[in-house]
């Protein structure tokens, strides 16, 4: 799954603010904070975690993890 460190690029590669995130997301923004603010294994529930990647996701955001999982980043996809 993503991290809080990977929501808070995510959002900001995209330069959205965390209102933004959660009308995407369909959350409401506490929920987004408390997310982002979260230590790096946060307890939240699974479908929460799923909406934000694919909100962040449909807009053009990759995210990465190397092979072993001990290496996670977030980038953009390029435009056709």
């Amino acid at each position: 799954m993503i991290s809080n460190l990977q929501i808070r690029a995510a959002r900001a590669l995209l330069g959205w603010s965390q209102q933004r995130l959660a009308d995407a997301a369909g959350l409401s923004v506490i929920t987004v904070k408390r997310l982002e603010a979260s230590e790096e294994m946060f307890q939240a529930k699974f479908e929460t975690v799923v909406r934000v990647k694919e909100a962040v996701e449909a807009a053009g955001v990759v995210f990465r993890a190397d092979e072993s999982g001990l290496i996670h980043g977030v980038g953009l996809r390029q435009k056709p």
